[in-house]
């Protein structure tokens, strides 16, 4: 994956920590000063990531996180919100183009350099990096380490600017929800606190899962949504940097459920925006609205393990879009699981208007099924997914259907080996998924846009307290 790491180490005490910054990097009240960009970016910078991830020892992982982070903003690199782009989406100044969400599941540090390259390569502006709920879970990658995997690329390839790093579908679970309200969204709070302060300024609320289509309106059944996405809403902007708004998500349909419509949008924002207002007449709402228009997370397997093709409803997202930006000043609709899309499709979410496009399925079955993936360790994973998740298999599935549906779990108790896969391995996974990213980058047309992002984006650099392993 470009540059792929030699002999990196992972650092397990706090004096050898030390020891590898000299020359390179001098911490001097209570910040960070770039000695030797070259040595920086060719060795150290590997190292550093390795032990903020792998490192056994607590107190040395929290001061290599700090020093990646502090790293990335003495060269330029500050990660930020996305919404006043968006807002100027939402006015119409800017169109003509969908923004790719990338969530990275495994190889985070590779992956995000073989973003990069193709964006830097195609002089590309909005990109997200994006982890959701559940997969912070089952690739074991809490948001502050992915923070520091994404911060790390970008200061290994070059890379200058704002990063836009997004808490995807922070959701809500209907059955946990179910069983006890408050605590389970108090486990949302918790999660939204931890990714914020880990960095992240763009926030995707997904209480859709509460829509009860039971109910004999639609605003009753979208009532819960939106009653809990504008109390989210407010503690977010509570929280936010001085300086910052954050751009905040909202979603009115489950992906995989039936079709979102335009009087489901009207009704949740209406009821949203009242609620909103109870906390203030100018606390700022929604940047844009997530819907389902016919896809499934992952896509559908079929027998054969391949994917089943996807029947998209491309004239719902372009109403929802239009009415959003129209009547509430949204940057667009926002499209969810389509990373497994037939690759002729995506040219067409610029057209319709779709203001952003989730994207990571896709990008995991390339790591899994390349030809440079080492079978040994595939065949580990899947007898570990056949161990451990055989619960999961239903009776209607092959064991194709079962893989397909479970091998995502195996990422993080494999992450380690993942990571310390052969550097000629890495180098040729990276190359194929840099040409499937400047492919989607070109469809999605976001080619040559760098200079709306330096119009409208002006970083703020957020202090972080220095950690007590330099305080002496």
């Amino acid at each position: 994956m470009g540059r792929a790491r030699a002999m990196a180490t992972t650092y397990e005490t706090v004096d050898q920590l030390k020891k590898g910054l000299e020359g390179i990097l001098k911490i001097s009240d209570g910040d960070v000063k770039v000695l030797d960009k070259k040595k920086l970016r060719s060795s150290l910078i590997d190292h550093l990531i390795l032990t903020a991830v792998f490192s056994s020892d607590e107190e040395t992982r929290k001061a290599a996180r700090w020093l990646i982070r502090r790293t990335g903003a003495a060269m330029g690199i500050l990660s930020t919100s996305i919404h006043p782009l968006y807002e100027a989406m939402g006015r119409k100044e800017v169109s003509g183009f969908t923004v790719p969400a990338i969530n990275i599941r495994a190889l985070t540090y590779d992956v995000a350099q073989s973003v990069m390259r193709a964006a830097m390569k195609n002089n590309v502006g909005p990109v997200i990096f994006e982890i959701a709920r559940s997969e912070i879970d089952y690739t074991s990658q809490c948001p502050e380490e992915y923070t520091c995997a994404v911060t790390a690329a970008a200061i290994k390839v070059g890379h200058r600017g704002p990063l836009f790093l997004q808490g995807d579908h922070f959701q809500v679970s209907a059955k946990k929800f179910a069983s006890d309200p408050s605590k389970e969204v108090q486990a949302v709070k918790d999660l939204i606190w931890e990714a914020i302060e880990a960095g992240f300024y763009n926030i995707d609320i997904d209480t859709s899962t509460l829509v009860d289509l039971s109910k004999q309106t639609v605003e009753e059944q979208q009532e819960t949504n939106y009653s809990l996405a504008a109390e989210l809403t407010t503690m977010i902007r509570d929280l936010e940097p001085a300086g910052m708004t954050i751009s905040v998500g909202g979603e009115i349909g489950e992906v995989g459920g039936k079709n979102s419509t335009v009087e489901e949008l009207r009704a949740y924002m209406a009821g949203y925006l009242d609620d909103l207002k109870k906390s203030g007449d100018d606390m700022i709402g929604i940047s844009k609205i997530s819907v389902q228009s016919g896809t499934t997370h992952g896509g559908v397997p079929l027998p054969d393990g391949t994917i089943a093709k996807v029947k998209l409803d491309f004239n719902t997202l372009e109403k929802l879009s239009e009415v959003a930006r129209a009547e509430f000043g949204l940057a667009g609709a926002v499209q969810h699981g389509a990373s497994t899309l037939p690759n002729e499709a995506f040219d067409k979410f610029p057209k319709t208007g779709t203001a952003e496009i989730h994207l990571a399925t896709g990008f995991q079955n390339m790591i899994y099924e390349s030809k440079h993936f080492p079978q040994a360790l595939r065949d580990q994973i899947y007898k570990y997914i056949k161990n451990k998740m055989i619960s999961e298999k239903k009776d209607t599935d092959t064991e194709e259907q079962f893989i397909y549906k479970t091998r995502k779990k195996g990422l993080g108790p494999f992450k380690k080996e993942l990571w310390n896969l052969p550097k000629e391995a890495l180098h040729a996974i990276g190359y194929e998924l840099e040409n499937q990213f400047s492919f989607l980058f070109e469809k999605l047309n976001v080619k040559n846009t760098s200079n709306i992002v330096t119009k409208y984006i002006q970083p703020v650099d957020v202090p972080l307290k220095i950690p007590e392993a330099f305080r002496a």
